[in-house]
């Protein structure tokens, strides 16, 4: 029997070799004629805004670049070596993509400028114009022929049906242009119209004939192809962010390493809870250690009700969009018995808990780190007689864990036993009082099996390792949990970001990462007409940067005046008049965010050390990239993966693309992908 299993194995790797040999590419003097293109972009910079943009955008995304510094004495020249060699025979492009800083940064008849012409047209290589203006040389007639040159703040762009059935595609159409601040001009441009060879992908409306003037198109000429863009920007414009992808999907010809997605989820902290809430006339909050003496004690908390929680649910159904409760359950539990033993908001949620994900918060929200010394402001972390630090105990943490865990399954409620966000992201380190973590978290984490634990974004951006668990970084939104209606959080927001001269605390004027208001914003109509649309801007400025990151709110911010819907419904309501039915909002949960980090920690990692080899060869691409490296690869409709028997589809569609996180099959030592004809 042994023997028949030894010789079964034999047989299928002789059947998967003869597999491997047939799907190879050929080898021999015929097939030197097909190029190999690797999947690398080169990005010549000249230090500005634009490139840096698109660079941003290539590294966020997982794709490998090489830069050249043009202002670097040591920089290498490009030339015919510098771009191309040959291997195994074949002749190999180094680049598949080419970005230079305007359309000639060389200067003309340059031998650099040359050498990237001859092979642009010898690989069909293609190069983007990251900021040019409108002239002849890039297909476009002078902006004083009937062209438009000027600022842009506020223009009402919008693709073209070139561009929608080309790299834009995934939006809906209209691009307008940032206009945040009526008193600073945000972008400028050139419009010009198109000449023979030029498709316009981006256009705006000039003159009072309603003509139109093309702010991006692509330029074919000498048997080359150039995508030009004809106006400023940085990485943060929202008319860049929209545009990105399809300036790299052009670029790479929809097929190139890494991936994009746009995220948005949002996180409701504190759940069975109530919060604190904000005293107008002390500008504190009661209860807080650094608020007076006692006072304010009579201050009624903010907890939602039964009507809140069922207003929840139903915006959840219209809006299309699940949240997020992180709950406490041991709080909610005290607040039943300290009224009457009956708490119609928990029925209410347990009678809905199918509606909601559900990520354990700690049974009653301590904090997990050092014991704090609350006898000075602000707080520190209290000593022992031999001045070593006081910290909560293994046990302790573990308790909140497990309790709060075991309370959401006795309630039917799904949860995760790997999610775990801690009450204020306590037990991480929390500078400058307490500098590291707590030692005991750890060991509690592993207890019960929590792999993700959330830490605050604003802190720590980067993932990073608690034991052996990671962190979940998550975006603060600037809903405040200790204010249940518009003129408590005008208050607050007043007294944070105005002068002292203005009667605020004057924190804008030490802070440098903060600027103060030109004037107290109204009680009565700050928060609709300035906070909540610029907390919206800011934060679907995450969701089409291909940011995991979830958000976090508290339960008090859907209570009362439910401060929190004004600003999801902006969200959402953007976004899906932005972008086209075939790029939805991606709604991961928290372990799902967790794992994306992970995989492109890894990868960049691995394209750090040099260590991917991607290239091209006809309609064949070949991945290769260390053991347990997952790979992210996107590739156009219709690629299928080399399997060992046969092919499947490959990946998941996405902006008109197919995309995945992906490894070689069992047996294989690549990724192997057909690309369509």
């Amino acid at each position: 029997m042994a023997y028949r299993t030894r010789m079964g194995r034999t047989g299928a790797a002789l059947l998967v070799t003869g597999l491997l040999m047939v799907a190879a590419p050929p080898t021999g003097a015929g097939a030197a004629t097909v190029p190999r293109i690797d999947l690398r972009v080169l990005v010549v910079d000249d230090g500005g805004d634009a490139v840096d943009a698109v660079e941003s955008e290539l590294r966020g995304t997982g794709v490998p670049y090489t830069v050249v510094r043009l202002g670097r004495p040591d920089r290498p020249v490009i030339d015919a070596a510098f771009l191309a060699d040959t291997v195994d025979g074949r002749p190999r492009a180094k680049y598949q993509g080419v970005v230079l800083p305007n359309a000639d940064p060389f200067g003309a008849g340059s031998a650099e400028a040359d050498a990237l012409a001859a092979y642009e047209k010898t690989f069909g290589v293609r190069q983007v114009d990251a900021y040019t203006w409108a002239h002849p040389g890039v297909g476009l007639d002078d902006t004083s022929d009937g062209g438009y040159a000027g600022p842009l703040d506020g223009v009402d762009a919008a693709v073209t049906p070139a561009g929608k059935a080309g790299p834009f595609g995934y939006l809906d159409g209209a691009v307008e242009f940032e206009d945040n601040s009526p008193s600073v001009s945000e972008s400028y441009g050139y419009a010009g119209r198109p000449r023979e060879g030029y498709t316009s992908y981006l256009d705006m409306p000039v003159g009072a004939d309603g003509g139109r003037a093309s702010l991006i198109g692509e330029y074919a000429h000498d048997g080359r192809r150039e995508l030009v863009v004809t106006f400023a920007y940085n990485r943060h414009q929202r008319q860049f962010r929209l545009l990105a992808r399809g300036i790299v999907e052009w670029l790479t010809q929809g097929v190139h390493l890494g991936q994009s997605r746009n995220y948005f989820s949002v996180h409701v902290d504190d759940v069975f809870a109530p919060d604190s809430r904000w005293d107008t006339e002390l500008n504190c909050t009661p209860g807080d250690f650094d608020c007076g003496d006692g006072e304010g004690a009579g201050t009624t908390p903010i907890r939602m009700t039964a009507q809140d929680a069922l207003y929840a649910a139903q915006w959840q159904q219209s809006a299309g969009f699940t949240l997020d409760m992180v709950y406490n359950g041991g709080a909610g539990e005290a607040w039943k018995a300290q009224n009457g033993g009956s708490d119609p908001l928990t029925t209410q949620l347990l009678a809905d808990r199918a509606e909601y994900r559900w990520v354990n918060h700690t049974y009653t929200h301590p904090f997990l780190g050092c014991v704090q010394d609350t006898s000075t402001v602000p707080w520190q972390c209290a000593k022992d007689a031999a001045g070593s630090t006081l910290w909560m105990s293994r046990a302790e943490i573990s308790a909140q864990i497990r309790n709060n865990h075991d309370w959401a399954v006795g309630k039917g409620l799904t949860v995760d036993r790997a999610e775990l966000v801690t009450g204020e992201h306590s037990g991480l380190k929390t500078l400058p009082q307490q500098p590291a973590d707590n030692p005991n978290l750890a060991g509690a984490l592993a207890d019960n099996g929590v792999k993700w634990v959330a830490s605050d974004n604003s802190r720590e951006p980067v993932q990073r390792a608690v034991g052996g668990a990671l962190t979940v970084p998550r975006h603060p939104m600037n809903v405040y949990y200790n204010v249940g209606t518009a003129a408590e959080m005008t208050d607050e927001y007043n007294w944070i970001y105005s002068s002292r001269a203005d009667g605020g605390s004057g924190v804008c004027e030490t802070n440098p990462g903060s600027t103060c208001l030109d004037e107290p914003l109204d009680a009565a109509t700050g928060y609709a007409a300035y906070i909540a649309p610029q907390e919206a801007r800011t934060a679907l400025g995450h969701v089409i940067a291909n940011d995991p990151r979830p958000h976090y709110v508290h339960q008090s911010n859907m209570a009362e005046e439910r401060l929190l819907y004004p600003v999801l419904d902006k969200v959402l309501g953007d976004y899906r008049s932005l972008f086209a039915d075939n790029t939805p909002v991606v709604n991961p949960r928290h372990r799902d965010v967790g794992s994306e980090l992970a995989r492109r920690a890894a990868w960049d990692k691995a394209l750090a050390d040099g260590k991917v080899t991607a290239y091209r060869v006809g309609t064949t691409v070949t991945v290769e990239a260390p053991s347990g490296v997952v790979a992210p690869v996107t590739a156009p409709e219709g690629t299928r993966k080399q399997l060992i028997l046969g092919t499947s589809v490959f990946g998941t569609a996405y902006a008109g693309q197919r995309s995945a996180w992906t490894s070689p099959e069992p047996l294989q030592q690549a990724i192997t992908l057909r690309l369509p004809a």
